[in-house]
């Protein structure tokens, strides 16, 4: 997995370089962007990250960029920084999905801990879609007929039910099940049906990869 970035976004080059001086303090990647157009004109890389963002900032503003930033399933955790805070800003902020919601001039130690905290968080997401993606890739080997005996397998149909429904033997439902389970890499009923929920529930993947750009 690549190493974590920070991006920040702020029209204040003073504030972009003190942010970034403070996360090479503890070794954090960081990469900084002057607008929110700019920073909507990079791709992300594809390892943990976090945004660190400025509410009000000429053209875009930073709110404004953070729910565009949903809409097109790019799923980052956000703090947001702002010397113009109010508490209806800070509840859209908490409700679009914001990690933070931090007014200027805040406690550096507690910014970084926040940050922190966030790449953490996004690199087990990450870990969670690399996990669900193998597990993908493994039903997409499935033939049709297998398909059909685990959508009943999922449902809690026992052999025979599932032999009457598709008028096949009870030793070809066997057969399939073993060969689905073979190829699932499932050793058991039980983790078959964990591997079945895992895909269903599985977030698809929301990053485009390519390297990020610096304003």
């Amino acid at each position: 997995m690549n190493e974590p970035t920070v991006h920040i976004v702020d029209d204040d080059p003073d504030m972009r370089d003190s942010l970034r001086w403070l996360l090479t303090t503890v070794g954090l990647r960081a990469v900084t962007y002057d607008s929110a157009e700019a920073f909507s004109a990079a791709s992300l890389d594809a390892g943990p990250a976090c945004l660190v963002l400025d509410v009000r900032m000429p053209g875009t503003g930073g709110l404004d960029l953070f729910e565009s930033l949903a809409a097109r399933g790019i799923r980052l955790p956000v703090l947001f920084i702002t010397a113009h805070a109010d508490v209806p800003m800070a509840v859209r902020a908490m409700k679009s999905g914001a990690v933070e919601f931090l007014e200027k001039p805040f406690n550096g130690q507690v910014l970084l801990e926040k940050i922190q905290r966030a790449i953490r968080d996004d690199a087990a997401r990450l870990a969670r879609q690399a996990e669900a993606d193998a597990i993908r890739s493994r039903f997409e080997t499935l033939t049709g007929k297998e398909r059909e005996v685990l959508a009943m397998i999922r449902d809690g149909r026992p052999n025979k039910e599932i032999a009457a429904l598709l008028d096949i033997t009870p030793r070809a439902v066997e057969l399939r099940r073993a060969g689905l389970m073979r190829k699932l890499g499932a050793g058991s009923l039980s983790e078959l049906l964990r591997l079945a929920i895992a895909v269903e529930e599985a977030e698809p993947p929301s990053r485009q990869i390519s390297p990020p750009r610096s304003a």
